[in-house]
């Protein structure tokens, strides 16, 4: 079996090693393959580098530990580990486990997400694991980073594995795992919320006078029950929420027949 493990926040990630070791103890046989970017990429979302050329290093983690560290986007390092590394679609790959919670329709700016679409787009059964992390300044960090993944790797290995063992009808699972989360913390099928922060765009002033701008926002907390923002944020669940890469409409014959004349007809 051949599982790949990939991620935004960069090669040198402890959450790498410590998923490794989790899976490495479940499947003693698998052949496991990481491949990061060199350089934090949060907020890249399904960025491809196609103007510019890719550098990949082999660099060691931690004992005989390995990984690839590839100078692009995490939807690179899934190309780059599928078609250069291991020259056939993997079992499983997993996107993560990312430092800092992926809820809501804003999944679609994030690195962890969009390496986990590319890997289902290609084929593969693809997971998007993350971190709830309620202390900001350690969401950007690429070294020292203070956290114990070891509860949250051992979570992902057991989705893992059932996500392995049976045919669900969806491309990819988004995972969020509340920051004290233990092995019997409750599990919920979540749908994404509307949103998971709200906007806000902060004008500072340079030593020149000119204006720059910092675009940040404040977590929201109330929502649906049944959202992924509600069950991990106000209840401190797990929430696994099913996603598929086809965004069309679900009521495609209902809109046609009350709009299909309005667009078609310029």
């Amino acid at each position: 079996m051949d599982i790949l493990i990939v991620n935004d926040d960069g090669i040198y990630s402890p959450s790498l090693v410590a998923l490794y070791k989790a899976l490495k103890n479940k499947f003693d046989n698998a052949n496991i393959t990481i491949v990061a970017p060199t350089n934090q990429q949060s907020g890249i979302g399904r960025a491809i580098s196609l103007f510019e050329p890719l550098r990949m290093t082999k660099v060691r983690l931690e004992d005989d530990i390995y990984g690839y560290a590839v100078s692009g986007t995490p939807t690179d390092c899934v190309i780059l580990g599928i078609y250069q590394i291991l020259k056939k679609i993997p079992d499983l790959v997993i996107s993560g486990i990312n430092i800092g919670e992926n809820l809501g329709t804003e999944i679609m700016t994030s690195g962890t997400l969009g390496a986990a679409f590319e890997a289902a787009h290609h084929g593969a059964k693809s997971m998007a694991v993350s971190l709830q992390i309620t202390s900001d300044h350690l969401k950007f960090r690429e070294f020292d980073i203070p956290l114990d993944f070891k509860i949250p790797a051992e979570i992902t290995v057991r989705i893992a594995e059932k996500y392995l063992k049976y045919d669900f009808p969806c491309d990819l699972l988004n995972i969020n795992i509340p920051e004290k989360a233990n092995l019997n913390t409750p599990i919920e099928i979540t749908r994404l919320a509307r949103k998971m922060y709200t906007t806000h765009v902060e004008e500072r002033i340079d030593p020149r006078g000119r204006s720059y701008y910092w675009i940040d926002g404040y977590p929201i907390f109330e929502e649906d029950e049944d959202t992924d923002v509600y069950v991990l944020r106000k209840k401190g669940h797990i929430s696994i929420t099913p996603l598929t890469l086809d965004t069309t409409i679900k009521n495609l014959d209902e809109f046609k027949k009350k709009y299909g004349e309005i667009l078609t007809k310029l």
